[in-house]
């Protein structure tokens, strides 16, 4: 069963891969607490290259509420301020002569619900994403049994297994989900 053990490994492998991606994902959605991911698709333009904030700047969390970035070239202050008040993130940052603040303001109720849905609808996308892993397995395994590499009852079993995994996943990211809206439901 070698040929189906091989199928079921890389859709194991893919399920997590997209957990990953949406562990990702989620790690931008704001939940009133400072989180460097937050600022991770902020981009800057360093000498006519937009590049990463987190290639210009060591970006840090002082207390919960509040993130600092420290450049690694002080003309770059006004520059990395611009480009996080311009990325549309709710928040507002601040510089002085050495650093960039940015204070984490607490979301409100209304916002909180908002991004809940966000989340919701992130972790429906990511669902769907292992049920087409799910159908990609699963034609590989018939087309295994159609040409005779695994036998109707190997193929069976085979089905089985990935059915197993892919309610694994769901379930995975059901609970990835459901820990991201009490994080955000949290006063």
């Amino acid at each position: 069963m070698g040929m189906a053990e091989d199928v079921v490994d890389d859709l194991r492998q893919r399920i997590n891969k997209t957990l990953d991606d949406l562990r990702r994902e989620l790690a931008k959605v704001r939940t009133g607490r400072a989180n460097p991911a937050l600022l991770e698709g902020v981009r800057v333009d360093y000498y006519g290259q937009m590049s990463p904030l987190q290639n210009v700047a060591n970006v840090t969390v002082a207390d919960p509420r509040l993130i600092v970035i420290k450049p690694w070239e002080k003309q770059m202050i006004p520059v990395i301020e611009k480009a996080i008040n311009a990325a549309g993130l709710g928040i507002n940052a601040m510089s002085d002569a050495e650093i960039v603040r940015v204070p984490i303001p607490p979301l409100t109720e209304e916002r909180r619900k908002e991004y809940v849905k966000v989340v919701k609808h992130k972790g429906e996308e990511h669902k769907i994403a292992i049920r087409n892993e799910r159908r990609d397995a699963k034609e590989m395994i018939e087309e295994a049994v159609k040409e005779g590499d695994l036998t109707e009852d190997d193929g069976k079993k085979a089905m089985e297994k990935v059915q197993a995994e892919v309610d694994g996943g769901v379930k995975k990211v059901d609970d990835i989900i459901g820990g991201k809206e009490k994080d955000l439901m949290q006063v």
